[in-house]
């Protein structure tokens, strides 16, 4: 695998990240961006497994994290490519849509929902809600921790969202490339994936690959006749409020969306080797 140390970026980064908090030793952002914070966790990992203190990820603390190359991914849908798709994401890394989008269509096309207006759907929304098709962790804000307060303690005793108390806040922030949040949703869309007493045992499983794209389709799919109805009028701000219940990343949402409009072909039906 490659070395990863301060200043990497990318799905490698977030999958070290997701592993480290897994061991007990990272309870920082998962965002791709190796920093400071991550260095530290890593140092102390390799502390705690006698390995070399370097705070660099080599093979060796690789493996003692758990952490494997991954096999290129398959497309199930022909005719939507990275670098098609690259100007709805301005800024974004090619080598993070190369590496996530297979999962995301194939998922979509698993769903039922790799036509035109869906696949469309679901790009507008990782790009209003991730920014650089990641499937990161929700950061820390006025909106969901108080001044002086634990992370994410404002969502702790949310009742709207099924959380618990303490740590349902911080464990369950949204997460992934749907940012799904609260222990409500986590239960709703593991249990349609299968996986919900797993993923409510480790909320960052949301940051893998495979399962952060299933859990977009699976949101996707729960609201699916009211967003192709709000779509299909062109009511984008409706289409993103389904999924944001707000206008939060409204500007984002449409201007992908209107830029996918030009790019994706009209007939992805035809073209999906799986549908």
């Amino acid at each position: 695998m490659t070395t990863l140390q301060v200043g990497s970026k990318g799905q490698d980064v977030l999958n070290a990240q997701c592993a480290l908090a897994s061991a007990g030793v990272y309870p920082g952002d998962i965002d791709g961006c190796f920093g400071p914070h991550m260095q530290a966790a890593v140092s102390t990992f390799q502390q705690q497994k006698g390995l070399p203190t370097t705070g660099v990820v080599d093979e060796a603390t690789a493996a003692a994290l758990g952490i494997q190359d991954t096999p290129p991914v398959a497309c199930d849908v022909a005719g939507v490519t990275a670098q098609l798709i690259a100007p709805m994401f301005p800024g974004t890394p090619l080598e993070n849509i190369q590496a996530n989008l297979p999962y995301v269509l194939n998922a979509l096309s698993a769903a039922g929902m790799c036509d035109k207006q869906m696949v469309l759907m679901a790009l507008a929304t990782i790009r209003a809600e991730t920014g650089e098709f990641l499937p990161i962790s929700e950061f820390r804000s006025s909106c969901n921790t108080s001044p002086g307060g634990a992370p994410f303690d404002l969502y702790d005793h949310r009742t709207d969202l099924g959380n618990e108390g303490p740590p349902d806040g911080a464990n369950f922030r949204g997460r992934g490339f749907i940012q799904l949040t609260g222990r409500t949703n986590f239960q709703v869309h593991g249990q349609a994936l299968g996986i919900e007493q797993e993923l409510l045992r480790q909320p960052t499983m949301a940051h893998r690959q495979d399962t952060a794209a299933k859990l977009l389709a699976s949101f996707l799919k729960a609201h699916e006749s009211a967003i192709r109805t709000a779509l299909a009028t062109n009511n984008l701000a409706q289409a993103r409020k389904l999924v944001n219940g707000g206008s939060n990343g409204l500007p984002q949402f449409e201007e992908a969306y209107k830029i996918g409009l030009t790019l994706i072909p009209d007939d992805l039906s035809a073209n999906a080797a799986s549908a």
